[in-house]
């Protein structure tokens, strides 16, 4: 695991200038994630905020080979860019052993969750059990937030979208989020994790771990958006930090088959806390609201207890 200086003296590539909003979760989550690759990457990315953001032609502020294509494919991509270099290799055009396994080169593919748990999950759900050796990595920030704030699967209970409006109809979405990350567990993969922006210790182990595996791998990352949030730019770390304290976000890791958590806070903090910071879930702090975050409460317990059970298990 790198130190925080080893870090800051390693080379940005991913450069400031992009068009991302102040307070985004994304770019300290992709500059963290590509520091802890040891030798060369090449990246892709799906349609989504970060692709917008930071590819407005004629400016980029990827430092690394990338590719985009199309919204549901980035998975796809990335296992045809890394079957292209074993083909290279085969040919005798590439060096077939590298100086080390760490200077090898690094595939990585990001998505947010509407490119992720919807649109990609197809071809994520392929390449993850073809077998091909690449990092994915999710930065979840709840909805569509590139195209409008639209709900997505990973978008929580309760909380207001321009689809799923609260109101007099509806009080904000009505169904739980998809567990992109057990469903990910369930194809066998060798590593597996969930990390927050706000713990860089933690998400840059894990993105070392995941890069070191031969294999597909996966990483699911705590991505506010004060945007869709309708919270405040300077709260994001904050908001972050929050999820894991509450388990909301809870932070572990499986790690070739064996469950572990990765932090458990001292003290759990009820889930209103975490909502009451974010516009999109005002509504339910008023009359008749109660019921929501009670049930939004039950299902974080639940899980949290599951999670406690299985620490330190094997589990496939």
């Amino acid at each position: 695991m790198a130190t925080l200086k080893e870090l800051a003296g390693q080379e940005e590539l991913f450069s400031g200038g992009h068009r991302l909003c102040a307070g985004c979760g994304i770019p300290p989550i992709v500059r963290l994630v590509l520091r802890s690759a040891k030798g060369p990457v090449v990246a892709t990315t799906a349609t989504g905020c970060l692709e917008v953001g930071s590819t407005i032609y004629p400016y980029t502020s990827w430092k690394v080979p990338w590719m985009h294509s199309a919204f549901e494919n980035a998975a796809a991509t990335i296992s045809g860019i890394e079957s292209a270099y074993k083909a290279l290799k085969r040919k005798g055009r590439l060096p077939v052993k590298p100086v080390s396994d760490d200077k090898d080169t690094k595939f990585i593919a990001f998505g947010g969750d509407g490119g992720t748990y919807d649109i990609g999950l197809q071809a994520l759900s392929g390449a993850m059990e073809r077998g091909h050796n690449f990092l994915y990595v999710c930065y979840d920030n709840g909805a569509y937030m590139n195209t409008g704030i639209q709900r997505s699967s990973a978008t929580p209970l309760g909380s207001a979208t321009t689809t799923s409006p609260a109101g007099s109809v509806i009080p904000g979405k009505e169904e739980y989020r998809k567990d992109i990350t057990r469903i990910m567990v369930a194809h066998r993969s060798p590593y597996v994790a969930q990390a927050s922006p706000h713990n860089w210790k933690d998400l840059e182990k894990k993105a070392a771990r995941a890069l070191e595996i031969n294999g597909p791998t996966f990483l699911n990352v705590m991505s506010p958006c004060p945007l869709g949030w309708y919270s405040k730019p300077e709260d994001s770390i904050a908001l972050a930090k929050l999820s894991t304290d509450t388990c909301f976000w809870p932070l572990y890791e499986v790690d070739e088959g064996v469950l572990k958590i990765s932090y458990k806070p001292k003290e759990k903090k009820p889930i209103g806390d975490w909502l009451k910071l974010q516009g999109r879930f005002k509504h339910l702090f008023k009359p008749g609201g109660e019921e929501i975050i009670e049930k939004i409460q039950l299902d974080i317990d639940t899980n949290w207890e599951r999670l406690l059970d299985m620490d330190g298990k094997l589990i496939f």
